[in-house]
């Protein structure tokens, strides 16, 4: 046996993001150089295939078909994947975010309060999920709000509340378990988002995380999720229209989907319309929760942000802009990372797809 060997033992500095969504596990591994992040893999794998649907379409699998799409993703030799550290985006849609006020009394007088005040906000047994909570600095205050005004003088703080089901909390331990990852850490996933694309952004700011299943809204103003929305539509609806539209299988309509987008097919069959249908229904929904929004602030958005595989979709940005009529920006996660220059153009499409695995990548280099 040497006592020098954990002395001289080369330090891990490699991290992997994972992002389990509900049609494809997408993973992205950064190294540490000094303060930097450099990109040294990622990559996507569908799981269409593992719950008997096309590739694109949302499945509904159980832990053991996670876990063996878990194990495929991270033996695939063209991935190379070569750690095991690892931070795990939560699902938003198995967590439940509030803010709550408070009395300005010390942290162990909160510690026992805080678990009792969230059975008020928690619409399930306190007993089904794991809470955590943090105080709200006081930078955070609203300058034009009396209200909060009163909150900054020391009369009641704000918590941050987070709840999250704990069979998906159970369900994540038992892929971690099984696939020998090294877990050091659940996040959900619109705080991966924020921390990839958001660093310096003067909010409120709305993100719009289109997905295959579904498509959630945040409003963020100051670093804080103010409101949260969750639409159940999402990129799969397009696909189904386009195969319907051409007359050809899911299969195809989905590379047809991603190669042409709003555009033209090869023989100059305009898709526009197709995709309009189902995007017209989402910002008709999206404008709801928008303008309750400004009902309830008495402000307006000044930009929003796209993530997610379906909002990397040809002629979407420009859409989202003409109906909201504001700055949009493609969230591009990897413009925080070095990476090699001949992936810069492919990186920059692809990046909204990949904005929660790389926010859990870079969380984890933080951490070891």
């Amino acid at each position: 046996m040497s006592f020098l060997s954990d002395i001289f033992k080369k330090k891990n500095t490699s991290a992997l993001g994972i992002d389990i969504g509900s049609s494809s596990i997408k993973v992205v591994q950064l190294r540490k150089k000094g303060d930097k992040a450099i990109l040294e893999t990622y990559g996507e794998l569908s799981l269409g295939p593992y719950g008997g649907v096309s590739i694109g379409q949302s499945t509904n699998l159980s832990t053991e078909k996670i876990i063996q799409a878990m194990n495929d993703l991270l033996a695939e030799k063209e991935v190379a994947i070569t750690t095991k550290v690892c931070g795990l985006a939560i699902p938003f849609k198995a967590s439940l975010l509030s803010i709550i006020e408070m009395p300005a009394i010390g942290q162990k007088e909160l510690a026992g309060m805080v678990p009792i005040e969230a059975r008020k906000y928690i619409p399930v047994p306190i007993s089904e999920v794991t809470i955590d909570w943090s105080i709200i600095p006081k930078l955070e205050v609203e300058e034009n709000n009396p209200q909060e005004k009163d909150k900054s003088r020391g009369k009641t703080v704000n918590i941050l509340l987070v709840a999250i089901h704990n069979n998906i909390i159970n369900q994540y331990k038992e892929v971690v378990s099984k696939t020998q990852l090294d877990a050091k850490f659940f996040e959900i996933e619109v705080f991966c988002s924020m921390r990839a694309i958001l660093e310096g952004v003067q909010g409120p700011i709305m993100i719009i995380d289109m997905g295959a299943s579904a498509t959630k809204l945040y409003i963020v103003d100051r670093g804080l999720v103010k409101y949260s929305h969750t639409i159940n539509e999402g990129s799969q609806e397009i696909t189904a229209n386009i195969s319907r539209f051409l007359n050809v299988s899911l299969e195809e309509a989905e590379v047809i989907k991603r190669s042409v987008g709003m555009g033209k097919t090869a023989d100059g069959t305009d898709l526009l319309e197709t995709v309009f249908v189902v995007a017209d229904s989402i910002f008709s929904e999206a404008n709801r929760f928008l303008f309750d929004f400004q009902k309830k602030r008495n402000q307006n958005i000044k930009s929003v942000f796209l993530t997610g595989g379906g909002s990397a979709l040809l002629g979407f940005r420009d859409l989202v802009a003409k109906n909201f009529k504001v700055e949009v920006i493609s969230g591009n996660p990897f413009e925080k990372v070095e990476t090699p220059a001949f992936l810069e153009n492919i990186l920059r499409i692809t990046g909204p797809e990949f904005t929660v695995a790389v926010g859990a990548a870079l969380r984890c280099l933080q951490e070891i």
